[in-house]
Protein backbone atom coordinates (compact mmCIF):
# COMPACT_ATOMS: atom_id res chain seq x y z
CA UNK A 1 0.00 0.00 0.00
CA UNK A 2 0.84 3.74 0.03
CA UNK A 3 1.95 3.40 3.65
CA UNK A 4 4.17 0.64 2.87
CA UNK A 5 5.88 2.57 -0.14
CA UNK A 6 6.60 5.86 1.77
CA UNK A 7 8.65 4.04 3.76
CA UNK A 8 10.23 2.62 1.90
CA UNK A 9 11.26 6.02 0.16
CA UNK A 10 12.05 7.38 3.80
CA UNK A 11 14.75 4.40 5.11
CA UNK A 12 15.76 3.52 1.35
CA UNK A 13 16.70 7.89 1.39
CA UNK A 14 17.94 7.74 5.44
CA UNK A 15 19.97 5.22 4.50
CA UNK A 16 22.21 6.79 1.88
CA UNK A 17 21.88 9.56 4.37
CA UNK A 18 23.70 7.55 7.05
CA UNK A 19 26.57 6.10 4.99
CA UNK A 20 27.50 9.46 3.32
CA UNK A 21 28.32 10.65 6.83
CA UNK A 22 30.43 7.24 7.70
CA UNK A 23 32.15 7.70 4.80
CA UNK A 24 33.28 10.92 6.06
CA UNK A 25 34.55 9.39 9.63
CA UNK A 26 31.45 11.37 11.21
CA UNK A 27 29.28 9.89 13.68
CA UNK A 28 25.58 9.68 11.96
CA UNK A 29 23.01 12.43 13.21
CA UNK A 30 19.55 10.93 14.43
CA UNK A 31 18.24 13.45 11.86
CA UNK A 32 19.95 11.57 9.33
CA UNK A 33 17.76 8.71 9.56
CA UNK A 34 14.79 10.45 10.27
CA UNK A 35 14.62 13.34 7.85
CA UNK A 36 12.57 11.33 4.78
CA UNK A 37 9.72 10.12 6.52
CA UNK A 38 9.71 13.48 8.20
CA UNK A 39 9.33 15.24 4.86
CA UNK A 40 7.05 13.23 3.25
CA UNK A 41 4.31 12.59 6.17
CA UNK A 42 5.07 9.61 8.60
CA UNK A 43 4.50 6.29 6.99
CA UNK A 44 5.95 2.93 8.94
CA UNK A 45 9.66 2.72 7.11
CA UNK A 46 10.82 -0.88 5.38
CA UNK A 47 14.55 -0.94 4.55
CA UNK A 48 15.18 -0.93 1.02
CA UNK A 49 18.59 -0.35 -1.22
CA UNK A 50 19.36 3.24 -2.46
CA UNK A 51 22.45 4.11 -4.77
CA UNK A 52 24.27 7.17 -4.96
CA UNK A 53 24.73 8.23 -8.38
CA UNK A 54 27.14 11.42 -7.17
CA UNK A 55 28.49 10.34 -4.07
CA UNK A 56 30.70 13.08 -2.24
CA UNK A 57 31.09 15.35 -5.42
CA UNK A 58 28.84 18.02 -5.68
CA UNK A 59 30.05 18.85 -9.38
CA UNK A 60 29.54 15.60 -10.50
CA UNK A 61 26.06 16.06 -13.03
CA UNK A 62 26.63 14.05 -15.52
CA UNK A 63 23.74 11.51 -13.66
CA UNK A 64 22.02 14.74 -13.02
CA UNK A 65 20.96 15.88 -16.97
CA UNK A 66 18.61 14.52 -19.08
CA UNK A 67 21.54 14.24 -22.21
CA UNK A 68 23.30 12.21 -20.01
CA UNK A 69 22.22 10.73 -17.09
CA UNK A 70 22.18 7.00 -18.99
CA UNK A 71 25.81 6.84 -20.18
CA UNK A 72 26.98 6.27 -16.94
CA UNK A 73 29.84 8.68 -16.86
CA UNK A 74 30.58 10.89 -14.24
CA UNK A 75 31.81 15.15 -13.98
CA UNK A 76 30.46 17.99 -15.84
CA UNK A 77 27.94 18.25 -18.16
CA UNK A 78 29.24 19.12 -21.85
CA UNK A 79 26.62 21.75 -22.04
CA UNK A 80 27.78 23.60 -25.34
CA UNK A 81 27.44 19.87 -27.07
CA UNK A 82 24.10 18.44 -25.52
CA UNK A 83 22.08 21.69 -25.36
CA UNK A 84 21.39 22.16 -28.77
CA UNK A 85 18.17 24.70 -28.51
CA UNK A 86 19.09 28.43 -28.53
CA UNK A 87 17.45 30.54 -25.16
CA UNK A 88 14.27 32.78 -26.17
CA UNK A 89 15.93 35.23 -23.99
CA UNK A 90 19.41 35.24 -25.92
CA UNK A 91 17.27 35.78 -29.51
CA UNK A 92 15.40 38.43 -27.82
CA UNK A 93 18.67 39.98 -25.59
CA UNK A 94 21.57 39.35 -27.45
CA UNK A 95 23.40 41.71 -25.33
CA UNK A 96 22.23 40.35 -22.13
CA UNK A 97 25.40 38.86 -19.99
CA UNK A 98 25.07 34.66 -19.65
CA UNK A 99 26.87 32.28 -17.81
CA UNK A 100 29.25 29.67 -19.14
CA UNK A 101 28.10 26.54 -18.54
CA UNK A 102 31.15 24.98 -17.28
CA UNK A 103 31.25 27.40 -14.30
CA UNK A 104 31.91 26.62 -11.03
CA UNK A 105 31.71 28.30 -7.63
CA UNK A 106 34.58 26.81 -5.60
CA UNK A 107 33.35 25.13 -2.12
CA UNK A 108 36.05 25.72 0.11
CA UNK A 109 37.88 29.47 -0.50
CA UNK A 110 39.95 30.16 2.58
CA UNK A 111 43.01 29.57 2.25
CA UNK A 112 44.72 27.84 6.04
CA UNK A 113 41.55 27.44 7.02
CA UNK A 114 40.88 27.09 10.61
CA UNK A 115 38.37 24.67 10.26
CA UNK A 116 39.17 22.80 6.97
CA UNK A 117 38.16 19.55 9.12
CA UNK A 118 34.93 20.81 9.52
CA UNK A 119 34.42 21.80 5.42
CA UNK A 120 32.01 19.78 3.61
CA UNK A 121 33.89 17.18 1.54
CA UNK A 122 31.11 17.05 -1.41
CA UNK A 123 31.84 20.76 -2.68
CA UNK A 124 35.75 20.15 -2.63
CA UNK A 125 36.29 20.34 -6.61
CA UNK A 126 33.08 23.37 -6.86
CA UNK A 127 29.59 23.69 -7.76
CA UNK A 128 28.17 24.59 -10.63
CA UNK A 129 26.40 28.24 -11.35
CA UNK A 130 22.98 28.16 -11.77
CA UNK A 131 21.54 30.87 -14.31
CA UNK A 132 20.89 31.49 -17.49
CA UNK A 133 22.86 30.11 -20.60
CA UNK A 134 23.03 30.72 -24.18
CA UNK A 135 22.03 27.17 -25.17
CA UNK A 136 19.20 25.37 -23.05
CA UNK A 137 17.71 21.83 -23.17
CA UNK A 138 14.07 21.98 -23.54
CA UNK A 139 12.89 23.40 -26.55
CA UNK A 140 9.99 26.27 -24.55
CA UNK A 141 7.06 24.89 -26.45
CA UNK A 142 6.99 21.66 -25.37
CA UNK A 143 7.34 22.35 -21.66
CA UNK A 144 4.51 21.46 -19.18
CA UNK A 145 5.88 22.79 -15.69
CA UNK A 146 4.26 22.19 -12.38
CA UNK A 147 5.18 23.73 -8.94
CA UNK A 148 4.64 21.60 -5.87
CA UNK A 149 5.09 23.00 -2.56
CA UNK A 150 5.35 20.53 0.49
CA UNK A 151 5.83 20.27 4.55
CA UNK A 152 4.86 23.30 6.64
CA UNK A 153 4.33 27.03 5.81
CA UNK A 154 6.91 29.35 5.40
CA UNK A 155 7.18 32.65 4.27
CA UNK A 156 8.03 33.37 0.68
CA UNK A 157 6.29 30.22 -0.40
CA UNK A 158 4.25 32.63 -3.01
CA UNK A 159 6.98 34.36 -3.87
CA UNK A 160 8.26 31.42 -5.38
CA UNK A 161 5.57 30.00 -6.79
CA UNK A 162 4.83 33.41 -8.40
CA UNK A 163 8.51 34.06 -9.87
CA UNK A 164 8.97 30.68 -11.15
CA UNK A 165 5.54 31.19 -13.13
CA UNK A 166 7.06 34.51 -14.35
CA UNK A 167 10.05 33.23 -15.33
CA UNK A 168 8.76 30.30 -17.14
CA UNK A 169 6.13 32.34 -19.30
CA UNK A 170 7.74 35.77 -19.22
CA UNK A 171 11.81 34.50 -20.37
CA UNK A 172 10.62 31.59 -21.98
CA UNK A 173 7.35 31.29 -23.54
CA UNK A 174 6.11 28.43 -21.43
CA UNK A 175 2.16 28.59 -21.77
CA UNK A 176 1.45 25.31 -19.78
CA UNK A 177 2.09 25.95 -15.81
CA UNK A 178 0.17 24.39 -13.10
CA UNK A 179 0.36 24.30 -9.12
CA UNK A 180 -0.25 21.23 -7.34
CA UNK A 181 -2.15 21.37 -4.33
CA UNK A 182 -1.58 19.55 -0.80
CA UNK A 183 2.26 18.42 -1.97
CA UNK A 184 3.06 15.16 -2.96
CA UNK A 185 -0.46 14.76 -2.41
CA UNK A 186 -1.93 16.35 -5.26
CA UNK A 187 0.66 14.50 -7.71
CA UNK A 188 -0.21 11.05 -6.36
CA UNK A 189 -3.84 11.67 -6.78
CA UNK A 190 -4.91 14.84 -8.71
CA UNK A 191 -8.11 13.90 -8.49
CA UNK A 192 -8.74 14.51 -5.03
CA UNK A 193 -6.36 17.59 -5.47
CA UNK A 194 -6.97 19.07 -8.47
CA UNK A 195 -3.97 21.36 -10.18
CA UNK A 196 -4.44 25.29 -10.77
CA UNK A 197 -3.74 26.79 -13.60
CA UNK A 198 -1.07 29.60 -12.74
CA UNK A 199 -0.23 32.23 -15.35
CA UNK A 200 0.71 35.90 -14.38
CA UNK A 201 -2.39 36.95 -13.74
CA UNK A 202 -3.09 34.70 -11.09
CA UNK A 203 -0.07 35.11 -9.43
CA UNK A 204 0.46 39.07 -9.75
CA UNK A 205 -0.38 39.22 -5.71
CA UNK A 206 0.22 36.89 -4.26
CA UNK A 207 3.72 37.49 -2.72
CA UNK A 208 1.83 39.90 -0.40
CA UNK A 209 -0.26 37.31 1.68
CA UNK A 210 2.02 34.70 3.90
CA UNK A 211 1.17 30.99 3.58
CA UNK A 212 0.93 29.07 -0.10
CA UNK A 213 -1.65 29.02 -2.17
CA UNK A 214 -1.41 25.44 -3.30
CA UNK A 215 -2.35 24.49 0.16
CA UNK A 216 1.40 23.10 1.18
CA UNK A 217 0.67 19.46 2.82
CA UNK A 218 2.76 16.89 3.79
CA UNK A 219 2.98 12.99 3.42
CA UNK A 220 1.49 11.23 -0.25
CA UNK A 221 4.94 10.66 -1.85
CA UNK A 222 4.80 7.75 -4.18
CA UNK A 223 7.49 7.43 -6.93
CA UNK A 224 5.60 5.16 -9.26
CA UNK A 225 2.19 6.32 -9.01
CA UNK A 226 3.59 10.38 -9.21
CA UNK A 227 5.43 9.50 -12.21
CA UNK A 228 2.38 8.03 -13.96
CA UNK A 229 0.42 10.47 -13.54
CA UNK A 230 3.33 13.16 -14.26
CA UNK A 231 3.20 11.30 -18.00
CA UNK A 232 -1.08 11.35 -18.09
CA UNK A 233 -0.85 15.04 -17.34
CA UNK A 234 1.94 15.08 -20.11
CA UNK A 235 4.05 16.85 -17.15
CA UNK A 236 7.86 17.16 -18.41
CA UNK A 237 9.01 19.57 -15.41
CA UNK A 238 8.55 19.42 -11.69
CA UNK A 239 9.51 22.00 -9.27
CA UNK A 240 9.64 20.93 -5.65
CA UNK A 241 9.50 23.56 -2.75
CA UNK A 242 10.25 22.06 0.41
CA UNK A 243 12.91 20.70 3.60
CA UNK A 244 15.06 18.17 3.38
CA UNK A 245 12.32 15.66 3.38
CA UNK A 246 10.55 16.84 0.24
CA UNK A 247 13.80 16.82 -1.31
CA UNK A 248 14.95 13.32 -0.20
CA UNK A 249 11.98 12.58 -1.70
CA UNK A 250 12.22 14.40 -5.18
CA UNK A 251 15.56 12.56 -5.91
CA UNK A 252 13.67 9.53 -5.53
CA UNK A 253 11.28 10.91 -7.92
CA UNK A 254 14.37 11.59 -10.54
CA UNK A 255 15.30 7.62 -9.99
CA UNK A 256 11.97 6.52 -10.66
CA UNK A 257 11.78 8.71 -13.89
CA UNK A 258 15.35 7.75 -14.74
CA UNK A 259 15.00 4.27 -13.81
CA UNK A 260 12.00 4.29 -16.92
CA UNK A 261 13.68 6.44 -19.59
CA UNK A 262 10.74 9.41 -19.06
CA UNK A 263 12.11 12.59 -19.79
CA UNK A 264 11.28 14.55 -16.29
CA UNK A 265 13.08 18.02 -15.16
CA UNK A 266 12.73 17.45 -11.06
CA UNK A 267 14.44 21.08 -9.59
CA UNK A 268 14.16 21.74 -6.04
CA UNK A 269 13.86 24.83 -3.93
CA UNK A 270 15.28 23.61 -0.39
CA UNK A 271 12.63 25.40 2.05
CA UNK A 272 13.09 25.65 6.01
CA UNK A 273 11.97 28.28 8.68
CA UNK A 274 14.86 26.76 10.82
CA UNK A 275 17.66 27.75 8.67
CA UNK A 276 18.48 23.77 8.51
CA UNK A 277 19.11 22.64 5.41
CA UNK A 278 22.62 20.92 4.45
CA UNK A 279 25.52 22.53 2.54
CA UNK A 280 23.24 25.87 1.60
CA UNK A 281 24.14 29.14 3.23
CA UNK A 282 20.17 30.47 3.75
CA UNK A 283 16.80 29.26 3.38
CA UNK A 284 14.34 31.82 2.10
CA UNK A 285 11.53 32.73 4.43
CA UNK A 286 14.57 32.82 7.09
CA UNK A 287 14.69 36.64 7.43
CA UNK A 288 11.52 37.38 7.37
CA UNK A 289 10.75 34.84 10.38
CA UNK A 290 13.98 36.41 11.85
CA UNK A 291 12.32 39.79 11.57
CA UNK A 292 8.87 38.56 13.28
CA UNK A 293 10.48 36.84 16.22
CA UNK A 294 12.55 40.17 16.71
CA UNK A 295 9.34 41.85 16.86
CA UNK A 296 8.03 39.60 19.64
CA UNK A 297 11.47 39.54 21.40
CA UNK A 298 11.10 43.40 21.89
CA UNK A 299 7.19 42.93 23.38
CA UNK A 300 9.13 40.63 26.21
CA UNK A 301 11.90 43.54 26.49
CA UNK A 302 8.27 45.76 27.46
CA UNK A 303 7.37 42.68 29.69
CA UNK A 304 10.87 42.86 32.04
CA UNK A 305 11.46 46.31 31.96
CA UNK A 306 7.85 47.23 33.19
CA UNK A 307 7.65 45.35 36.09
CA UNK A 308 10.61 45.11 38.97
CA UNK A 309 13.39 41.58 38.50
CA UNK A 310 11.24 41.12 35.31
CA UNK A 311 12.44 37.93 32.97
CA UNK A 312 11.01 38.31 29.51
CA UNK A 313 11.37 34.67 27.91
CA UNK A 314 10.36 34.03 24.76
CA UNK A 315 10.08 30.79 23.16
CA UNK A 316 10.84 30.37 19.26
CA UNK A 317 11.31 27.98 16.06
CA UNK A 318 13.96 25.46 16.10
CA UNK A 319 13.33 22.20 17.00
CA UNK A 320 16.86 21.06 15.82
CA UNK A 321 18.72 24.15 15.13
CA UNK A 322 18.81 27.22 16.93
CA UNK A 323 19.42 29.61 13.86
CA UNK A 324 15.89 31.31 14.63
CA UNK A 325 16.91 32.01 18.32
CA UNK A 326 19.92 32.99 17.41
CA UNK A 327 19.86 35.31 14.40
CA UNK A 328 16.82 36.81 16.22
CA UNK A 329 19.17 37.77 19.16
CA UNK A 330 21.97 39.02 17.32
CA UNK A 331 18.85 41.70 15.41
CA UNK A 332 17.22 42.86 19.08
CA UNK A 333 20.30 43.47 20.55
CA UNK A 334 17.94 42.94 23.91
CA UNK A 335 18.47 39.11 24.96
CA UNK A 336 20.56 38.13 27.88
CA UNK A 337 20.74 35.12 27.42
CA UNK A 338 20.31 32.29 24.35
CA UNK A 339 19.42 28.50 24.55
CA UNK A 340 19.34 26.60 21.41
CA UNK A 341 19.50 22.66 21.00
CA UNK A 342 23.03 22.38 20.15
CA UNK A 343 23.93 23.32 23.76
CA UNK A 344 22.80 21.32 27.04
CA UNK A 345 23.26 23.74 30.03
CA UNK A 346 22.61 23.24 33.89
CA UNK A 347 19.23 24.46 34.96
CA UNK A 348 21.97 26.24 37.85
CA UNK A 349 23.89 27.98 35.85
CA UNK A 350 20.70 29.36 34.13
CA UNK A 351 19.19 30.06 37.24
CA UNK A 352 22.72 31.85 38.62
CA UNK A 353 22.58 33.85 35.38
CA UNK A 354 19.24 35.43 35.91
CA UNK A 355 20.71 36.47 39.12
CA UNK A 356 23.37 38.28 37.71
CA UNK A 357 21.84 40.26 35.59
CA UNK A 358 18.70 41.17 37.38
CA UNK A 359 21.31 42.37 40.26
CA UNK A 360 22.79 44.76 37.46
CA UNK A 361 20.00 46.10 35.47
CA UNK A 362 16.85 44.80 37.13
CA UNK A 363 15.52 43.22 34.32
CA UNK A 364 16.45 40.02 31.63
CA UNK A 365 15.43 38.80 28.61
CA UNK A 366 15.43 35.55 27.51
CA UNK A 367 15.27 33.62 23.72
CA UNK A 368 15.08 29.84 23.78
CA UNK A 369 14.54 27.47 20.94
CA UNK A 370 11.94 24.80 21.21
CA UNK A 371 14.07 22.13 20.64
CA UNK A 372 16.39 23.39 23.81
CA UNK A 373 16.79 22.31 26.96
CA UNK A 374 15.57 18.64 26.48
CA UNK A 375 17.61 17.22 28.59
CA UNK A 376 15.18 18.70 31.18
CA UNK A 377 11.88 18.12 29.80
CA UNK A 378 12.64 15.05 27.69
CA UNK A 379 8.58 13.13 27.26
CA UNK A 380 10.08 9.75 26.22
CA UNK A 381 7.86 9.23 23.83
CA UNK A 382 7.75 8.93 19.76
CA UNK A 383 5.10 10.25 17.02
CA UNK A 384 3.27 7.98 14.63
CA UNK A 385 6.81 8.79 12.39
CA UNK A 386 9.28 7.59 15.08
CA UNK A 387 10.13 11.28 15.80
CA UNK A 388 10.45 12.00 19.37
CA UNK A 389 8.17 14.24 21.04
CA UNK A 390 10.02 16.99 22.48
CA UNK A 391 8.81 19.07 25.44
CA UNK A 392 8.00 22.10 26.69
CA UNK A 393 10.93 23.87 27.63
CA UNK A 394 9.49 27.36 27.20
CA UNK A 395 6.36 26.44 29.91
CA UNK A 396 9.63 24.99 32.03
CA UNK A 397 11.76 27.73 32.20
CA UNK A 398 9.04 30.11 32.38
CA UNK A 399 7.78 27.95 36.01
CA UNK A 400 11.15 27.32 37.27
CA UNK A 401 12.03 30.92 37.05
CA UNK A 402 8.54 32.09 38.72
CA UNK A 403 9.73 29.71 41.40
CA UNK A 404 13.44 31.01 41.79
CA UNK A 405 12.17 34.54 41.54
CA UNK A 406 9.01 34.72 44.20
CA UNK A 407 10.87 35.38 46.99
CA UNK A 408 12.90 38.36 45.39
CA UNK A 409 9.75 39.78 44.61
CA UNK A 410 9.99 38.96 41.00
CA UNK A 411 8.42 37.19 38.44
CA UNK A 412 9.02 36.28 34.65
CA UNK A 413 6.69 37.31 31.88
CA UNK A 414 6.32 34.23 28.89
CA UNK A 415 6.20 34.65 25.08
CA UNK A 416 5.45 32.22 22.94
CA UNK A 417 4.42 32.70 19.46
CA UNK A 418 4.39 29.75 17.64
CA UNK A 419 3.22 29.61 14.27
CA UNK A 420 3.29 33.32 13.94
CA UNK A 421 6.91 33.70 12.51
CA UNK A 422 6.16 31.30 9.60
CA UNK A 423 2.89 32.79 8.35
CA UNK A 424 3.76 36.71 8.19
CA UNK A 425 4.00 38.13 4.65
CA UNK A 426 7.52 37.73 3.21
CA UNK A 427 9.72 41.09 3.96
CA UNK A 428 11.50 42.87 0.24
CA UNK A 429 15.05 41.44 0.89
CA UNK A 430 13.74 38.39 1.81
CA UNK A 431 11.42 38.37 -1.62
CA UNK A 432 13.91 39.46 -3.89
CA UNK A 433 16.09 36.45 -2.38
CA UNK A 434 12.97 34.06 -3.33
CA UNK A 435 13.34 35.60 -7.13
CA UNK A 436 16.66 34.67 -7.24
CA UNK A 437 16.11 31.19 -6.30
CA UNK A 438 13.25 30.63 -8.17
CA UNK A 439 14.53 32.06 -11.97
CA UNK A 440 17.59 29.71 -11.26
CA UNK A 441 15.72 27.02 -10.59
CA UNK A 442 13.49 28.10 -14.13
CA UNK A 443 16.89 28.65 -15.61
CA UNK A 444 18.44 24.92 -14.35
CA UNK A 445 15.43 23.29 -15.36
CA UNK A 446 15.58 24.53 -18.42
CA UNK A 447 19.29 23.35 -19.01
CA UNK A 448 18.17 20.20 -18.50
CA UNK A 449 19.19 19.04 -15.34
CA UNK A 450 17.19 16.76 -13.02
CA UNK A 451 17.28 15.31 -9.58
CA UNK A 452 18.89 18.77 -8.12
CA UNK A 453 18.16 21.87 -6.01
CA UNK A 454 19.40 25.01 -6.26
CA UNK A 455 20.91 27.12 -3.62
CA UNK A 456 23.72 29.83 -2.69
CA UNK A 457 27.45 28.83 -1.84
CA UNK A 458 29.12 32.29 -1.01
CA UNK A 459 25.93 33.82 -2.13
CA UNK A 460 26.39 32.36 -5.44
CA UNK A 461 23.33 30.32 -6.65
CA UNK A 462 24.47 26.73 -7.45
CA UNK A 463 23.18 23.40 -8.57
CA UNK A 464 23.21 20.47 -6.30
CA UNK A 465 22.16 17.16 -6.15
CA UNK A 466 19.17 16.71 -4.37
CA UNK A 467 20.46 13.35 -2.11
CA UNK A 468 23.39 16.04 -0.93
CA UNK A 469 20.78 18.60 0.57
CA UNK A 470 18.93 15.56 2.22
CA UNK A 471 21.65 14.11 3.98
CA UNK A 472 20.52 15.47 7.54
CA UNK A 473 20.04 18.63 8.99
CA UNK A 474 22.58 21.74 9.25
CA UNK A 475 23.25 23.04 13.19
CA UNK A 476 24.60 25.87 14.39
CA UNK A 477 28.45 25.16 15.06
CA UNK A 478 29.22 26.36 18.71
CA UNK A 479 32.68 27.69 16.91
CA UNK A 480 30.68 29.52 14.55
CA UNK A 481 31.27 33.19 13.99
CA UNK A 482 27.66 33.59 14.38
CA UNK A 483 27.26 31.70 17.63
CA UNK A 484 30.25 33.15 19.00
CA UNK A 485 29.00 36.81 18.33
CA UNK A 486 25.38 35.67 20.22
CA UNK A 487 27.04 34.56 23.37
CA UNK A 488 29.47 38.02 23.24
CA UNK A 489 26.61 40.41 22.02
CA UNK A 490 24.11 38.57 25.09
CA UNK A 491 27.48 38.73 27.88
CA UNK A 492 26.46 34.86 28.42
CA UNK A 493 28.78 33.23 31.08
CA UNK A 494 31.22 30.42 29.20
CA UNK A 495 28.61 28.01 30.93
CA UNK A 496 25.38 28.63 28.71
CA UNK A 497 27.62 28.91 25.48
CA UNK A 498 28.43 25.48 25.30
CA UNK A 499 32.46 27.17 24.20
CA UNK A 500 33.69 25.79 27.73
CA UNK A 501 35.84 22.84 27.80
CA UNK A 502 35.57 21.77 24.34
CA UNK A 503 37.62 21.51 21.51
Amino acid sequence: GDGLRGGGMAWRFSAFGARAWTRQGLRVPVGALAAGAAGVGGFAVQSLPVKADTGDDASNLKPHHLATWHDGRSGLVPERRVNQVQSPIAIELPDMNFLNPDELVRGHIILNDSKAASRDVALKKGCVRANACKDIYWEPSEVRAAIVTCGGLCPGLNSIIREVTNCLWHQYGVRSIVGIQGGYNGLSNPENFPPISLDPNFVREIHMKGGSILKAGRGGFDAKKICDNLEDMGINMVFTVGGDGTQGAAFLLYEEAKRRGQQLSVVGVPKSIDNDILVFEKTFGFESAVAAASEVIRNGWVEATSAKKGVGIVKLMGRDAGFVAMDAALASTIVDLVLIPEVNVKLEDILDHVDQVLSRKNFMVIAVAEGAGQEHVSTGKKDSTGHTIYGDIGVFLRDKVNEHLKPQGGRSFYIDPSYIIRSVPIRPNDHIYCARLSRDAVHTAMRGYTGVCVGPIHNVIVVMPSNLIARGKRKVKIHSSGWQSCCQVCNMPAELTGLQDTK
